[in-house]
């Protein structure tokens, strides 16, 4: 008569067969998930499909594959192998589509410059005199008078989406006007200041108010004013001209705010 041992190997072998094939399945299924849910976000995103139509096709491809394998025993690693790259195509899609929108990001902001420039090239034909008093009046009327920091021209929420720093085409006049009454008067300098409302943490809020003061600063600085007549400063959530608690306080809050110096270039004291 056989041992014991000796009748039990079949059984036991048999058991480790089918544990190891249940932990491969497993694998696979978790595979084939992670690709899927992957491939369902790119291909549902219209930028990835305008910028990386190929990668996404060929992220498609692998994923049909890898579920088309899923049903046949014994392709556990084939159907994990194209969900890997099915994954991996769809990872080089995104790349390549963040990719492509920051390239477009430039090259809009360079043509809107180079159209900015333009229009001051232009602008310098016209009678200097003439002109440079226009302008002073223009800009002047856009101000208003603070007791201890003097000329102070406020530029409105509009200027930048929420959460960002990259100015928007709807400032370009008003920058335009200050860049020629600066021109015309080169002993002012001016104090760009950055407010934000107060949602989001202070921190945050503070960085990100700086980052608008000196995208306006930039802008300011591509179109010809020099660096040294410019100061920045970020506030964050202080000095709010409006109670945060509605969403019209809370957009008047959202500010840059141009303080400009008087004739002899002294400004006023910087907020504590």
């Amino acid at each position: 008569m056989k041992p014991a041992s000796t009748l039990l190997r079949p059984v036991l072998g048999a058991w480790l067969v089918l544990g190891l094939a249940g932990c491969a399945n497993h694998a696979t299924d978790e595979a084939l998930a992670q690709a899927s849910a992957k491939f369902q976000a790119v291909r549902d995103n219209t930028e990835v499909l305008r910028h990386a139509p190929k990668d996404v096709i060929r992220a498609g491809e692998s994923l049909a594959r890898a579920e088309r394998l899923s049903g046949y025993w014994g392709a556990n690693g084939d159907v994990r192998h194209y969900a890997y790259l099915s994954m991996r195509y769809t990872d080089i899609a995104l790349a390549h589509s963040e990719a492509a929108a920051n390239l477009d990001q430039l090259q809009r902001r360079g043509l809107e410059r180079e159209r900015l420039q333009l229009a001051l090239r232009e602008s310098k034909l016209l009678s200097v005199q003439r002109q440079g008093q226009w302008f002073e009046d223009q800009l002047l009327a856009l101000t208003t008078t603070d007791a201890d920091r003097g000329l102070v021209l406020t530029l409105g929420d509009v200027l930048f989406d929420t959460g960002e720093a990259d100015l928007k085409p709807s400032a370009n006049r008003t920058l335009l006007k200050l860049v020629q009454f600066l021109q015309m008067n080169p002993r002012r300098v001016i104090r760009i200041e950055g407010y934000t409302d107060s949602t989001g943490a202070a921190e945050d809020n503070l960085k990100l108010s700086r980052d608008r003061a000196q995208a306006v600063a930039d802008m300011l600085v591509d179109l010809g004013v020099e660096e040294r007549r410019i100061e920045v400063e970020g506030y964050g959530d202080q000095y709010p001209v409006e109670a945060n608690a509605t969403e019209r306080g809370r957009a008047l809050n959202r500010r840059v705010e141009i303080v400009i110096s008087d004739r002899a270039g002294a400004l006023g004291e910087k907020r504590q």
